[in-house]
């Protein structure tokens, strides 16, 4: 899964962190996951996360004495799209981005 389209505008970070929280919607990460699986340093993941938190596209909670981000529902994509199935803007905007 991944990032709903409308939110693929934002910063970079924001939408690695959103695709990255959408592949383990249903278990959450924790902010260790996410360092692993985004490739940015701590102050531009903190950045991301708390503007995510703000906008409303993400939960965080305290499972089992450990900090949980989720994606909210409405940020992520409902079914998987297999390469190729890309939309012609998609393509272009992967292509040219601006």
């Amino acid at each position: 899964m991944r990032a709903k389209e409308e939110y693929r505008d934002r910063d970079e970070t924001e939408v690695a962190v959103l695709d990255a929280l959408a592949d383990r919607h249903d278990t959450g990460m924790t902010v260790f996951d996410l360092r692993a699986m985004v490739d940015e340093d701590i102050d531009s993941l903190e950045t991301a996360l708390s503007d995510l938190k703000t906008d409303g596209l993400i939960d965080v909670s305290n499972d089992d004495g450990r900090t949980v981000i989720r994606p909210k529902d409405h940020a992520i994509e409902n079914g998987k799209k297999s390469d190729g199935e890309d939309g012609f803007f998609e393509k272009l905007r992967r292509r040219f981005p601006f």
